[in-house]
């Protein structure tokens, strides 16, 4: 079976452009393999409360967006550190930054 998703590098041009559309700030804090890299996304809101939602195999076929970790208040440089590490282990790994104004709304918003 072919894989028929978008080669990593539009998907990720296409979020920053979905972002800026709605109001957002959009950044690339990992660059990685440019067709068939993993999407991280980190969402923010004026730079607080960031949060990590990876794609998850579903049972029927498709990716859903799942929170996989959230910052805590009092230790904003674990969150970072994590996100290094990820990017260390994956060189394959693009980490998308998302500052917007709803970051659970703008997540559900997105395709599987």
């Amino acid at each position: 079976m072919a894989d028929s998703r978008l080669p990593a590098h539009l998907e990720i041009a296409a979020f920053l452009r979905l972002i800026e559309a709605q109001g957002g700030f959009g950044t690339v804090l990992a660059k990685g393999e440019r067709d068939a890299g993993t999407v991280l996304l980190v969402t923010t809101e004026n730079g607080q409360n960031a949060q990590l939602y990876e794609r998850m195999p579903q049972l029927d076929g498709t990716r859903a967006w799942a929170l996989s970790r959230v910052q805590e208040p009092d230790k904003s440089e674990e969150f970072s550190e994590y996100l290094a590490r990820r990017a260390r282990q994956d060189s394959d790994v693009w980490i998308l930054e998302a500052d917007v104004a709803d970051g659970q709304r703008f997540i559900e918003s997105l395709p599987r």
